[in-house]
Parts: structure tokens; sequence; C-alpha cells
């Protein structure tokens, strides 16, 4: 009886490992990156709506605006170089039109494009170039930089990211997601404690959001490859 439990005990070590790998490893680049792609394309429709402060900054949302359009359909390269039809590109946009709020945002697309190509160097560079003052905007970018740090093996610099991201944010709808992120992190890293302590942020500050439905799952498997 007692091997029978210990045999029992090892095959759910096994589960938990397997099921707790850090969220970036498991999941495709268009999953991980998703929620933030769409958060920077809504702060782009904004603008384009409602910045018309000067001529120059609608010139530049003007420019941005169709790298926007190839964002959208996955088109990375050519929305960060720009195309045959006169788009410039998200690095030209942000060169071109330095100081402007379309040429912020056009980093931040430029470092997002840069991390679904699998370049995360180059995301990084602009992706901390760019200065979020909008609350959920600027958590979105911290969590991409998280991401990225994440896939070059720079995994205390993603947790540090994530963690930040998600109390930027405190949103019930993306800091569970930046949390759990984080979570699966530390549980690469064998930091339990600390997977334990993002589980448990999710279960109680955000418990009404999906994430918390199955919270307790991760919780347990922290708990017990910890042992």
């Amino acid at each position: 009886m007692t091997e029978q439990k210990h045999n029992n005990g090892n095959v759910n070590v096994e589960d938990a490992v397997s099921q707790s790998e850090a969220f970036l490893i498991k999941n495709k680049k268009g999953i991980i990156f998703g929620v933030i792609a769409v958060i920077v394309i809504v702060a782009g429709i904004i603008m384009h709506k409602h910045l018309y402060a000067d001529p120059r900054e609608e010139n530049a949302q003007a420019a941005l605006f169709p790298g926007q359009d190839l964002f959208a359909q996955d088109a990375y390269e050519l929305a960060i170089n720009g195309d045959a039809t006169g788009y410039i590109g998200f690095l030209q946009v942000a060169d071109q039109y330095s100081g402007t709020k379309a040429a912020n945002l056009a980093k931040a697309y430029a470092g997002l494009s840069y991390a679904q190509l699998g370049e995360y160097e180059k995301a990084l560079t602009y992706l901390n170039d760019f200065k979020g003052k909008d609350q959920m905007v600027g958590a979105s970018v911290l969590a991409a930089m998280g991401n990225c740090y994440a896939q070059l093996g720079q995994l205390d610099k993603a947790t540090a990211n994530l963690l930040k991201a998600a109390d930027k944010a405190n949103s019930n709808t993306i800091s569970p997601i930046f949390l759990q992120q984080a979570g699966e992190v530390f549980v690469q890293q064998g930091k339990y404690a600390d997977a334990i302590k993002a589980y448990t942020q999710i279960k109680n500050k955000y418990f009404q959001s999906y994430q918390a439905m199955n919270i307790d799952k991760y919780i347990e498997q922290a708990q017990l490859m910890s042992k």
C-alpha cells in the first residue's frame, strides 16, 4: 500500500511538471501576445479618432495606420519595414515622427512584431523605448517584455516584468493572465513558493477571473513539487 501511494505520488509530480511548464513554452506566440496586440490595436484606434492636436501628429497617425492593418493581418515584416504601396513601416514612423504619440505607439507595434517573428532582442529594444502612461497598454507592454525575456532564458527578468505588469494593470481581465505566466515561469525555475504566491494572488484578488476557476489545481501542483 505504501509503495502504491509512493508511485502515485511520482506520477502526480510528473503530471504537475508537465502541466506547469511556462505559458510561453507551452503555447504559440500568437496566443501569448494576442491579448497585448489587441490592447495596442485598440489604443491605436482611439488615437486615430482623437489625436489630432496638430498637423504633425495627424501626419504621424496617418503614416502609422497602414501598419496597424498589416499587424492585424500578421504581416509583421511588412509592418516593420514598409511595403511597396508607400507605407514606410513602424521603424520609419518612430524615427521620422519622433516625439509624437503615434511614433511612440509605433515602437510598441515594432516590438510586438519582432516578438512574433522570434527576434526577441530587437523586440526588447523597441518595447523598452515605448513610454506608456495608459494603465492597460503600459502593463501589456511590460508583460510582452516579460515573455521576450522568458524566450531568451532570462527567467528572473521575465517574472519581474510579468509581476510588475500584473500590478500596474490591476485588472480582473489581464492581471491574472500575467500572474499565471509568472507562476509557471517560477515553476520552471523551481521557485515553488513564488509560484504559489502568484497563483494565490489570482485566487484571492482576482477570484472572478477566468484563470481563478482552475487556479487551485496550479497551487496544488506547486505545493506537490515543493515537497
